[in-house]
């Protein structure tokens, strides 16, 4: 392809990467992903839709680099270009008379989502480690594989196909940065999904048409605080009634909140109003502390000196 294969709309930003703007690579892999989704093909207008912030250069320049790695056909359908995803396999190429690319790419094949480290590439392909690295290295180059980073171990990187959005247990959801946790967006995912759960309950004590039908309506499902979270707009991140439903089961233990079971094993949460209130000590980190016993007026755990207490107080 040597012209511009999409029309010419289009800002120039974009949300994401330190300069407000996608990688080369990253843009590559939402087209690839899109078309991944559509077998039947994709056209301009379905890469504009995805990429609405994306400039018109960048598109062409992803899509002629995925033409020229093989990845994707093209083809002219009434009047309009169709871009259909290539079956991988057949984009390996094989180099040298080992069959090298073809055996780690379906021992990594074989691992699905999950992703696999290249140890145990190693150990199935009885390669030496030089030459599966340049092997690894090649494949990611054709964008056939990619590496990504496992929260179960910081220092190492797990290999699956190209074309796979890697499993949950893998980069750690939604609830994970850059393998690191986000402890405050889960505390204000917790705090709105109870006060969701507190606004129901409340609509509920004025229901005027029995305990039966007040105790229904002060429970709600995984999707209706899903559908509330989303209009709050709060989250970055694309989360799923799954998520949430994680967050509601925070509360339960907690006790914030108590579940139950429709007949038809729908999980339904409401809001739990404590007897009693909390005993002020506890509201404060003495009650918490883990060296309460060994506080005292003079040693190294003092209440001058205490960061807890410090925290608490800012």
């Amino acid at each position: 392809m040597s012209s511009d294969p999409a029309p010419e709309t289009a800002p120039a930003s974009m949300e994401d990467g330190p300069s407000g703007e996608l990688s080369a690579a990253e843009i590559e892999h939402k087209i690839i992903t899109l078309a991944r989704s559509a077998p039947k093909g994709i056209t301009d207008k379905d890469i504009l839709d995805e990429l609405p912030d994306l400039q018109p250069a960048k598109r062409a320049k992803a899509i002629n680099t995925l033409l020229a790695q093989g990845l994707l056909d093209i083809f002219s359908q009434k009047g309009s270009l169709i871009y259909k995803l290539k079956d991988l396999k057949k984009a390996v190429k094989v180099e040298g008379d080992d069959n090298e690319e073809r055996i780690v790419y379906q021992i990594i094949e074989e691992a699905g989502n999950m992703g696999i480290w290249i140890r145990d590439i190693r150990s199935k392909s009885n390669l030496m480690a030089t030459q599966l690295n340049k092997v690894l290295k090649a494949m990611e180059n054709k964008k056939l594989i990619k590496s990504v980073n496992s929260v179960n171990a910081s220092k190492k990187k797990v290999f699956m196909l190209f074309n796979l959005e890697p499993h949950p247990s893998v980069t750690g959801g939604a609830w994970y940065s850059d393998q690191d946790f986000e402890v405050e967006f889960v505390d204000i995912l917790n705090q709105q999904c109870h006060r969701f759960l507190l606004q129901k309950l409340e609509t509920a004590k004025g229901c005027s048409a029995g305990p039966i039908a007040a105790r229904t309506l002060a429970f709600a499902s995984c999707n209706d605080v899903w559908n509330f979270v989303n209009d709050l707009g709060i989250s970055k991140v694309k989360l799923a009634p799954a998520d949430l439903e994680a967050i509601l089961d925070t509360l339960v233990y907690d006790g914030k909140a108590e579940r139950t079971k429709t007949p038809e094993g729908k999980r339904l949460y409401k809001a739990v109003e404590p007897l009693l209130s909390a005993p002020g000590l506890v509201c404060m980190p003495c009650g918490v502390c883990p060296v309460m016993r060994n506080c005292g007026d003079c040693g190294w755990v003092v209440p001058k000196k205490c960061v807890y207490m410090k925290e608490w107080l800012e």
